[in-house]
């Protein structure tokens, strides 16, 4: 199956599988990827970044919208896939439970939403398996602080 041939969610769901396969999660031992979809049809991906002072470790979500922003595209975001499971002893992400974006990660794909003025989509998925929840943003963090707000977006 192609790029092509995917509904959205499991084209992010499968781009955030193989993102997760480059996770650094030596601490937790919880790979996590992220696949960012935007208006064009480019995926961005990322994969979590765990440091050994901990409060420094990025999660999946942030590095995928980190790099999207770099790039001037914030705006853009149209659909985030996330999946995370713990790591076997190979260092395999493992686990069919569907991984939900931590509270943090909600506020950062928020300002991306409200930047490009759309409820950004959300798939969820585990490690392994065939189950997807599928959310729009504004469940999954509702009443959102952000750019509008500020007066902003």
């Amino acid at each position: 199956m192609n790029d092509a041939s995917m509904d959205e969610a499991t084209l992010l769901v499968a781009r955030a599988r193989a993102a997760a396969r480059h996770a650094h999660a030596p601490y937790s031992r919880f790979a996590v990827g992220a696949a960012v979809l935007l208006a064009d049809g480019t995926i961005v991906t990322g994969a979590n970044v765990e440091n050994a002072s901990y409060g420094l470790s990025l999660c999946a979500e942030t590095v995928a919208i980190a790099t999207v922003a770099a790039q001037g595209r914030l705006a853009e975001v149209v659909a985030v896939g996330v999946i995370g499971g713990a790591m076997d002893a190979a260092g395999h992400a493992t686990g069919s439970d569907p991984v939900r974006p931590c509270g943090r990660c909600r506020q950062v794909i928020n300002e991306a939403a409200q930047m490009g003025g759309r409820d950004v989509a959300v798939h969820c998925a585990g490690a392994q398996g065939e189950a997807v929840a599928s959310y729009r943003l504004s469940q999954l963090l509702p009443d959102a602080f952000g750019p509008a707000d500020l007066g902003i977006a």
